[in-house]
């Protein structure tokens, strides 16, 4: 019997197994980077050990230190998350070695899984239907289009789509280098790129005495940059038949690597419905809890519970109940190319969940996150910051509650894609179960990233924050602040406050002090009466409707305001702006804090607009710089520097006789970075 556990990762998935531990009685161990000292998952646990140092190369990466803190504080297991070392065989060995439980799969295992290209030999081996593999160099225009994949990779790392034969040896360098920073593996492989295909998984549960069972599957197919962004469970629109070839494609890959615990065999389904295993996850999955809601099982339990050496209950798995649908909330802005947000996230609130870590009891929204108020978002680590989870009896019905749960929940501080999935489990194409892997691309990233509150929205909402701006400075004046609101001997001008949207537009609200109370200036063609306002909360009558707005304001100066209408974030604009933020044309600013991997200029060079100038990694993807118009460059950062949000990157200075863009017609375009 495990007594005490060590759970070697951070977040999210360090919480829900904390949680777990405590449901069984367990004793749970965290570890710490310097940056994480004060996280939730540190006061969660029984124990915590620091880990010295604040990369994940020097904390959550090394396995002799993680070892040796699980003995340093007495425990006889190792759990190791998801991420991180959860997939290294070394490391489980290590654990293992040191006398302590390995809650996972046997190393051997980890290893036949851990590299694509020997996966699909063993999965086609087994009897697994697999595309096949070649290497760039074989690779031919009748193969085309093709992907280029990372076989040490996962979550995206070191993909590229070749559409063009010209191409291909620039991309497989590309994919090479990236993998190789990623893995510390530069081997990649070719195979046939699915326009349309559809990601659909099975979640494996094996036990030490020859059970294996397939626990339903799941749908992970609307992605962005070959990453998942909603799952659910079961996958809509399989045929029995397909459903039934799936489940035993799984378990015979199970066997034939003498798996035992969690873990999930991934497959790509071809619009002409054939299918090819792409790899087995010898871990827990970020999208589980979709399967423990439809199924009732508590897969982290289970995977203790098997380590422990206790058997699969007989009879097979349960049956799948309703149907789940997760959405992942990550720290990134879909306008933006996906830009990583940083910062500190000010409220995370999830009004609609009934439960975190664990399925609700009756259907229902649950919620996994590894954020609280006040948690500090930074480019270390993967951009997801919480999954929210929606469990209902039919497919529309968990649609439905998830929809509104997200878009009712409080996230300040800190930008996310929260409206984008708000927008996807909307969409009638969704609705019908029109999924694949092109999904964003389809139908618009940019058009789905639109923020919920519209024009309208954001003008009540900007009027409700200076009207509760206005409540808090008079309850905080020194003198007369218990005065009615309005009250004035003499008539005077009316208020009026600007503020910026987080797309960048402006947006004025003005009120006149009225007897009763400030009265809202006229807007939009809209006339609007405040029935009630406070410094937190204002309530305003428009269009014979009466809506609560709730208003939160931040330190730096930064209002949320939240609605049914939509949430809006407004930054106050000065009615003196200084200037002291202008930047020489041509300048190109760090879009976030990160680390500079590649650098694909000189100084001195002369560079056309769009040319790659560096690239930029941040939460775990790389994000290309390019020039913003064609110059000389000159103060390029060196290879592994390290920048903030706003460091100069580089400046691209023209020729005197150089044509440049004419105002009058709008900037030129950057297809990537950010300048000024």
């Amino acid at each position: 019997m495990i007594t005490t556990l060590l759970v070697a990762n951070r977040g999210e998935i360090a919480r829900r197994t904390i949680a777990a531990c405590r449901a069984l009685g367990v004793r749970s161990v965290a570890v710490y980077s310097d940056g994480d000292a004060d996280a939730p998952h540190v006061r969660e646990a029984d124990a915590a050990v620091r880990l010295p140092g604040t990369a994940p190369a020097d904390t959550y990466l090394r396995a002799d230190v993680l070892v040796a803190a699980a003995e340093r504080a007495g425990a006889d297991a190792v759990h190791p998350g998801y991420g991180f070392l959860s997939e290294s065989a070394a490391f489980a060995r290590a654990v293992v070695k040191a006398g302590l439980t390995w809650v996972g799969p046997p190393p051997e295992a980890i290893e036949a899984m851990g590299a694509k290209i020997t996966a699909k030999e063993l999965a086609a081996r087994a009897g697994v239907p697999v595309f096949r593999s070649m290497t760039p160099e074989e690779a031919t225009a009748a193969d085309l289009p093709l992907l280029i994949k990372a076989s040490a990779g996962g979550g995206g790392r070191g993909m590229r789509v070749v559409r063009d034969l010209a191409d291909l040896p620039a991309e497989a360098e590309a994919a090479r280098a990236e993998a190789a920073a990623a893995f510390g593996d530069p081997a990649v492989f070719c195979e046939r790129y699915v326009e349309r295909g559809r990601h659909v998984e099975v979640q494996l549960l094996a036990d030490a005495h020859g059970t294996v069972w397939a626990v339903g599957d799941r749908d992970c197919s609307v992605q962005r940059r070959h990453q998942k962004l909603i799952e659910e469970a079961p996958a809509p629109g399989i045929p029995g038949e397909l459903r039934g070839r799936l489940h035993e494609a799984a378990r015979r890959m199970a066997a034939a690597i003498g798996y035992t615990g969690a873990g999930t065999a991934e497959f790509l389904i071809a619009e002409d419905g054939s299918v090819s295993f792409l790899e087995m996850n010898t871990r827990i999955q970020v999208e589980h809890p979709v399967t423990e809601c439809v199924t009732g099982l508590d897969l982290v339990e289970w995977q203790l519970r098997i380590a422990e050496g206790e058997p699969l209950p007989a009879g097979g798995p349960p049956e799948p109940r309703g149907h789940a649908v997760e959405a992942r909330i990550c720290a990134e802005d879909p306008l933006a190319d996906w830009r990583p947000q940083t910062g500190t996230l000010a409220r995370f609130d999830v009004p609609a969940a009934r439960t975190a870590f664990a399925p609700p009891a009756r259907y229902g929204v649950r919620v996994d996150a590894g954020v609280e108020d006040g948690t500090e978002v930074g480019t270390d680590f993967d951009p997801m910051i919480a999954k929210v989870i929606a469990w209902g009896s039919s497919r529309a019905d968990a649609l439905r509650r998830l929809a509104a749960a997200l878009a009712g929940t409080r996230l300040h501080g800190v930008g996310t894609n929260r409206d984008l999935l708000v927008r996807v489990l909307r969409h009638p194409a969704f609705a019908a179960g029109e999924l694949h892997t092109r999904f964003l691309e389809q139908h618009g990233a940019a058009e789905l990233g639109r923020p919920l509150a519209d024009e309208r929205a954001v003008r009540l909402s900007a009027l409700a924050a200076a009207l509760a701006t206005a409540e808090a400075n008079r309850a905080a004046a020194p003198v007369l602040g218990g005065l009615p609101a309005g009250w004035r001997n003499l008539a005077s001008a009316p208020h009026v406050r600007r503020y910026r949207t987080a797309a960048g537009e402006e947006v004025e609200a003005g009120y006149a002090a009225g007897r009763t109370g400030p009265v809202p200036l006229p807007a939009g063609g809209e006339e609007v009466r405040v029935h009630r306002a406070a410094p937190d909360e204002v309530q305003l009558v428009a269009g014979g409707v009466r809506r609560t707005f709730a208003v939160h304001r931040l330190p730096g100066g930064e209002v949320h305001v939240d609605s049914e209408l939509g949430p809006v974030a407004l930054t106050p604009l000065s009615r003196f702006p200084d200037g002291s933020d202008d930047v020489p044309p041509g300048t190109l600013l760090a879009p976030m804090p990160g680390t500079v991997v590649r650098v694909a200029a000189e100084e001195g060079d002369w560079v056309e607009a769009g040319r790659p100038l560096l690239w930029l990694e941040a939460m775990k993807m790389e994000h290309r710089i390019t020039a913003p118009a064609a110059g000389t460059v000159t103060g390029l950062p060196a290879a592994g520097s390290r920048v903030d949000t706003g460091d100069v990157l580089a400046v691209v200075a023209p020729r005197p006789d150089t044509p440049q863009p004419d105002p009058a017609e709008g900037e030129a375009p950057a297809p990537d970075g950010a300048h000024r």
